[in-house]
């Protein structure tokens, strides 16, 4: 299988010659205009059938506050801000995106989790919060993003620097499949068409590695099969605590 995964996977890229053409000539970025428009759509189905999963993760949230305090949370790649309904109330948001055009849509989910406290909105990729303080936040939420973004290990020092001794990463991210199934087989064969559709993503990303070899003093993950789409149906999803 591995030697067939590998001709068709030169299809594809091959296929995808003018993709990786409009890429190169700097074309490709006015897809980041329209794909909040996507991605607010898939949000929604994803939220509809990993609901019960999200809340079972986001209800040990509080935990991390502070003794008498309110809890503060950032959120890198926010994207439509598809999260917030599953954050405790009175809970301090930081919402973080590469892409500014995610902005009126997070102004129209503000509006409708008005339970939270929203502090600021910073245009900044996973890999540089510099804006963000060390130790500052008792939480960072991550979901759907390590697929995309560039380095995985340095985001996860990000999140490591900017959270307080004590606070924790919780993540839900789609992941590969095992190597001995027709979904991982696919997953390398789609690659070079879904990373223009994905805006970035990656389908081959063995992220649950990178979470253990992050520093983390605690570790809860566990892998899941979501009911989605088969590409993006291995997921893992936890939290570590720093």
């Amino acid at each position: 299988m591995s030697l067939a995964m590998r001709f068709w996977t030169l299809v594809v890229n091959a296929l995808c010659i003018p993709m990786h053409i409009i890429k190169a000539l700097g074309l490709y970025e006015g897809y980041k205009r329209v794909f909040p428009i996507f991605l607010q759509r898939i949000s929604i189905n994803y939220n509809k059938k990993m609901h019960d999963k999200k809340a079972e993760l986001f209800r040990s949230l509080s935990e991390f506050a502070k003794p008498g305090k309110k809890l503060t949370l950032l959120e890198i790649g926010c994207g439509t801000g598809a999260n917030f309904e599953f954050y405790p109330p009175g809970c301090k948001v930081i919402c973080t995106d590469p892409n500014p055009h995610f902005k009126k849509y997070l102004d129209k989910s503000m509006k409708q989790n008005d339970h939270l406290t929203y502090d600021q909105f910073v245009v900044a990729s996973g890999e540089d919060m510099a804006s963000v303080e060390d130790e500052s936040v008792d939480v960072v939420v991550c979901t759907l993003v390590l697929c995309s973004v560039e380095d995985v290990p340095q985001t996860l020092r990000e999140a490591h620097r900017i959270l307080r001794q004590g606070g924790a990463f919780f993540f839900m991210e789609h992941v590969v499949a095992d190597p001995s199934t027709w979904v991982h087989f696919f997953q390398h064969v789609l690659q070079p068409a879904w990373y223009y559709f994905g805006d970035g993503c990656e389908a081959t990303r063995a992220t649950w590695k990178y979470l253990e070899e992050a520093g983390f003093s605690e570790l809860k993950l566990r892998h899941i099969q979501a009911q989605l789409m088969f590409m993006i149906n291995p997921h893992i999803i936890g939290y570590a605590v720093k």
